[in-house]
């Protein structure tokens, strides 16, 4: 069955019932509710290896993963970064704030954001090791903030004016039109200014942008990046990051999906090159992985509620959608899935599923063929790990979803069910 190569490592059909990690999934949903969220350790041990062997193989010793938290990010996963000795990015505040409550250290703290607040950059001077600096008038409010005591080190985010083929214009980051990072001109400024006063400059980042499969279109980005470096005249060590961005398989349509091993090679052959060529001191490379390390560990399930018949259409309405996964109704994200019980069974009409939320936008995908569903099956959308409970909201009144984390047969909670008196905390009367 091609779709369970889309669900995590551990993923198996027994007795006609989908089980992951050893964890009959039906059970699952019985005890702790649905919507609900699974993910799976193996998996995710899985993905990291690949990325610290291919580095190991391709690059060298002078290499390391950082894990771009915005893809999903809690105390559990902040904790578990640092059982693999993980670089964390944390995009403002928040997130610095659940990776200090997951005990990361203060040197594998790396903060992102295109626009930081005074509070965002006081919180990543006094706990972070590393900011990536996004503009001219950022590295100004930094230096009225730092103090030499620190042991921050800075980095220049260059907007490289490339484009890479995603699945959505929302997903590019480092065209010539994009909000994020500085141009040419820009950084050889900011690297001034962090001559004239004295900022511990050591590196330089980009991101293209998300989820493509073809490294190959960074390379024009590295080696601008490279010639910055060589105009700059790093000495020592100096810190090189390409950012993130390799893809997953969303549908069986999409497999089989290149390799992580095959994105590591494409960048780590172009910085060897390229610095060979420059006669430049080979970097600390640094990629910045989140859904490729996390999107397929992850399956969302759903319970079946109303079913509608139209003239050309069939709607499966389940009780949950952009809510918990936004990606239908922001990119038009495509999914497969799987009914939990009865899944070899003979596939019968073709149907959309829908959740309960009040836009025709809320979607969770359309005209899939599966066994013939009813009211209280369940089923599971696999590759819902990244991008959908770190972008879920409370839009009529939604509570967040309980997330697990499955290992040899036992399931941990690592989130509650978000509760009305959750919902409630924040306000006040007139």
């Amino acid at each position: 069955m091609k779709q369970l190569d889309l669900f995590p490592i551990t993923a198996k059909i027994e007795q006609d019932e989908l089980t992951i990690a050893g964890c009959n999934v039906e059970l699952l949903a019985d005890e702790f509710s649905t919507p609900l969220y699974i993910y799976d350790r193996v998996t995710l041990d899985s993905a990291i290896q690949s990325y610290k062997s291919a580095l190991a193989s391709f690059y060298g010793t002078h290499a390391s993963v950082t894990y771009a938290g915005k893809a999903y990010l809690c105390t559990a996963i902040a904790q578990w970064t640092q059982l693999h000795g993980l670089t964390l990015d944390c995009t403002g505040e928040g997130e610095l704030a659940i990776a200090l409550a997951g005990n990361v250290k203060r040197e594998n703290i790396l903060v992102h954001g295109v626009n930081k607040s005074e509070n965002d950059l006081k919180s990543a001077i006094q706990h972070a090791g590393i900011i990536v600096v996004d503009n001219l008038k950022e590295l100004e409010r930094i230096a009225k903030l730092f103090s030499t005591h620190s042991s921050l080190n800075l980095w220049l985010r260059l907007l490289p004016g490339v484009t890479v083929t995603t699945h959505h214009a929302h997903t590019q980051t480092g065209h010539q039109e994009s909000k994020f990072g500085m141009t040419y001109e820009e950084i050889l400024k900011a690297v001034e200014f962090c001559k004239e006063n004295k900022l511990p400059l050591n590196g330089i980042h980009f991101h293209q942008g998300s989820n493509f499969r073809d490294p190959e279109p960074l390379i024009p980005a590295i080696e601008l990046a490279l010639d910055i470096a060589k105009e700059i005249g790093f000495q020592g060590k100096w810190h090189f990051s390409p950012g993130g961005g390799w893809g997953v398989a969303y549908h069986e349509d999409e497999l089989p999906h290149p390799s992580i091993e095959h994105y590591v090679k494409g960048i780590s052959e172009a910085v060897i090159e390229g610095c060979k060529q420059r006669k430049l001191t080979l970097p600390h490379l640094h990629l910045e992985p989140g859904r490729s390390l996390i999107a397929r560990a992850g399956v969302a399930v759903y319970s079946v509620g109303a079913i509608k018949k139209r003239e050309n259409k069939t709607w499966v309405l389940v009780d949950g959608g952009m809510a918990d996964n936004p990606r239908y109704a922001m990119y038009g994200a495509r999914y497969s899935c799987l009914a939990v019980s009865g899944v070899t069974e003979e596939r019968g009409e073709v149907i959309s599923v829908a959740g309960p939320y009040c836009e025709s936008g809320d979607v969770i995908f359309e005209d899939v063929q599966m066994s013939n569903l009813k009211e209280g099956d369940l089923i599971a959308v696999p590759v819902s790990g990244a991008y959908h409970l770190s972008m879920s909201s409370n839009y009529n009144g939604a509570r967040k979803p309980a997330v697990l984390m499955l290992e040899d047969g036992h399931a941990k909670l690592i989130q509650k069910r978000e509760t009305v008196d959750d919902l409630l905390k924040r306000d006040l009367s007139l």
